[in-house]
């Protein structure tokens, strides 16, 4: 998956690409807050071409350098990046404007829902506090 922008006479056009080789299982949410999802196999790789989302990666691998490591990432059309993450590392997302934020997601392999974990805001497997914060 790759992503762009370019402008046109008519506006401003948002490119997401995709290889059916490398990807498979485009997802889309539209979800104020998704605090955790770790996945044992599947790669993940977003973007987020309309509104504004806090993305935080937590590295709980075991041996990781950089295992125990908070990363946020501010996306969206102002920030308009893709990211990878690999599997066994926790991630989630928290919208932070005024609008709705579209993020898409395109996964490595097929949905499984037995191959996903999920969390709470306040489980204490990720020590972050979800409130806004500009790192």
């Amino acid at each position: 998956m790759s992503v762009a922008k370019s402008c046109t006479c008519c506006g401003q056009l948002t490119h997401t690409s995709l290889s059916s080789e490398k990807f498979i299982s485009p997802q889309f949410s539209l979800m104020p807050l998704r605090p955790g999802t770790f996945t044992k196999k599947m790669t993940l790789n977003y973007a987020v071409p309309v509104g504004r989302i806090k993305f935080v990666l937590f590295d709980d691998r075991p041996d990781s350098p950089t295992r125990g490591e908070i990363q946020e990432i501010f996306m969206g059309p102002d920030n308009y990046v893709l990211v990878t993450v690999p599997p066994m590392v926790w991630n989630g997302f928290k919208g932070v404007g005024p609008d709705a934020s579209l993020v898409a997601n395109c996964a490595s392999i097929p949905h499984d829902p037995d191959e996903i974990d999920r969390c709470d805001p306040a489980d204490t497997r990720i020590p972050y506090d979800w409130a806004l914060k500009h790192k």
